[in-house]
C-alpha cells in the first residue's frame, strides 16, 4: 500500500444477488409504465410486499451460510429436523428460525416504505433498535430507493454505532424482483455526521407519524393502481370544499 494512501472504512465479505423475474406476480409487483396522458411513473401492487418476501427468503438461504458461524447453522438444522420429525409447525413470528446476531451487529435495510421496513423487520425477528437506522432514513430523506441505503449506513455512523470488527448485513430490494444483499465488515471505528450533520442530535424523534397521512391515505387504496396528478388534484378539490 502506498504511504499516506486513506485505509478503506469497510470491507465487503459476501454478496448475492437474487432476481425472481420468472415469477409473474413478481415479475408485476413493480413495474414502470406511463398513465393514460404520458406521465411515467412506477406501479406498485398489492403483490410487492409477498415478492419482496419471497426474494428476501431465496436470497437469505445462500447468503446465511456464508456469515453465520458453523455451530449456529448446525443448531438450526437439529432443530429444523426434530420439528420436522415431530411434525410440529414452526412458532409465529419465529423469523427465519436462525439467530442472526450471532453473525450479524447491525442490519442496513432498505428503506422504501414503511411496510418494506416492518416486513423485513418482522421476517428476520428483527426488534424496534435494528430498524431504526432504516426507519429514521426513510422519515428524514423519504424513500430514494435502492440509493437510500447510504443514508441508513450514514445514520449508523453519525450516531457512533459502527465499531473496528462489527458486521453489516445491507439489505436491497427492487423491480426485477430482485434482491441484493451484501455483508459489511467495518474497518475502523466510524463516527463521521456526514449527511446527518444539521439533524443527528435530534434523532430519533419522539414520533415519526406522518402529517400527510390521513390527507393523502386514499393514495393506497386498492382500487388505485397508478395514481395520476389529476386524480392528487381532484381529490384536494373534493376535500378542500
Amino acid at each position: 500500500m502506498e504511504r499516506g494512501r486513506k485505509k478503506p472504512i469497510l470491507e465487503l465479505t459476501c454478496s448475492v444477488r437474487t432476481h425472481i423475474g420468472s415469477d409473474d406476480e413478481a415479475y408485476s409487483s413493480c413495474f414502470q409504465l406511463e398513465d393514460d396522458i404520458g406521465n411515467k411513473g412506477f406501479r406498485l401492487t398489492r403483490d410487492l410486499p409477498r415478492a419482496g418476501a419471497k426474494a428476501l427468503a431465496k436470497n437469505l438461504r445462500v447468503l446465511l451460510p456464508k456469515v453465520l458461524p458453523l455451530s449456529e447453522i448446525l443448531r438450526y438444522a437439529i432443530n429444523h429436523y426434530r420439528n420436522k420429525m415431530m411434525k410440529r409447525p414452526a412458532p409465529k413470528g419465529s423469523g427465519p428460525g436462525l439467530n442472526l446476531k450471532s453473525g450479524i451487529d447491525h442490519f442496513c435495510v432498505h428503506p422504501g416504505g414503511r411496510a418494506i421496513i416492518d416486513e423485513v423487520g418482522k421476517s428476520l425477528a428483527l426488534n424496534d433498535h435494528d430498524l431504526e437506522p432504516a426507519r429514521m432514513a426513510l422519515h428524514r430523506f423519504g424513500n430514494t430507493s435502492s440509493g437510500g441505503l447510504w443514508y441508513v449506513l450514514g445514520y449508523m455512523e453519525a450516531k457512533k454505532l459502527l465499531k473496528k470488527g462489527d458486521t453489516i448485513l445491507m439489505i436491497s430490494l427492487g423491480a426485477g424482483f430482485k434482491c441484493n444483499n451484501c455483508v459489511w465488515k467495518v474497518m475502523k471505528d466510524l463516527e463521521d455526521k456526514n449527511v446527518w450533520k444539521d439533524c443527528i442530535d435530534h434523532y430519533p424523534p419522539n414520533t415519526i407519524s406522518n402529517p400527510f397521512s390521513e390527507k393523502f391515505g386514499w393514495i393506497n387504496d386498492e382500487s388505485m393502481n397508478f395514481a395520476r396528478r389529476e386524480d392528487y388534484i381532484s381529490r384536494l378539490y373534493t376535500n378542500n370544499n
